[in-house]
């Protein structure tokens, strides 16, 4: 893959934040930096870096794409309420993926998992 300043500029951005942001925000934060940025090149980019491994793309219940830079095996948690998306490291799930590979007599290279109810800021809303 050709380097691309922009490019550079995401991947840098996605790894300075545990907000797994959309496209429109990774977007509009790099049009300071970039004012003649598209919204087009941002989400070609996204792809790229997502094909190439650098980056995790969530699709959440809400039909929207999230971002994130760190790409260690871990899982998310969707707020179905503010939609905040949330980390969640858990033990354990490598004998998961084993199991899943013996089932399917398959070779399980990956996984993804993403939880959704209601986070804790805003249960303590109610």
């Amino acid at each position: 893959m050709k380097y691309s300043k922009q490019r550079e500029a995401i991947l840098s951005l996605l790894r300075s934040t545990d907000s797994h942001p959309s496209a429109d925000w990774l977007y509009e934060n790099l049009r300071k930096d970039f004012p003649n940025i598209s919204l087009g090149t941002v989400y070609r980019n996204l792809a790229l870096l997502t094909e190439n491994g650098d980056i995790i793309k969530i699709q959440t219940a809400f039909n929207k794409e999230h971002f994130d830079g760190f790409t260690e095996i871990h899982h998310h948690f969707v707020c179905q309420q503010c939609e905040k998306i949330l980390d969640v490291t858990i033990d354990g799930m490598e004998k998961a993926q084993k199991q899943a590979a013996e089932k399917l007599q398959a070779d399980v290279k990956d996984y993804s998992l993403v939880f959704y109810g209601v986070c804790s800021k805003c249960c303590n809303k109610k």
